[in-house]
């Protein structure tokens, strides 16, 4: 029988990147708010939740900072999915 030693092992590159729209309607869904709740905690309207949800207008650092601070997490989270898989999976 092999011993298996964690240096033996690859890790997984990731197979799908997360948008910043898609992280935004993740960690509010993970949280279990409708888009009109995430507007009251994070002062942002709630159209303008669904238009940054569906990629249709840019988020910007204010609004990054907003969203940041009502899901409690950094705002490279929000505004850098790509690079910050990990941490959006631990803020779930």
């Amino acid at each position: 029988m092999k011993i298996h030693r964690p240096k033996d092992f690859i890790p997984a590159a990731p197979h799908a990147g997360l948008s910043t729209g898609e992280t935004i309607r993740m960690l509010r869904e993970l949280k279990g708010w409708t888009q009109e709740e995430l507007a009251r905690r994070s002062g942002i309207q709630e159209t303008n939740i669904s238009l940054l949800e569906n990629e249709r207008i840019e988020i910007g650092k204010r609004r990054a900072e907003q969203l940041a601070r009502a899901f409690s997490v950094h705002p490279a989270i929000i505004m850098f999915p790509e690079y910050e898989a990990q941490e959006i999976r631990k803020a779930a």
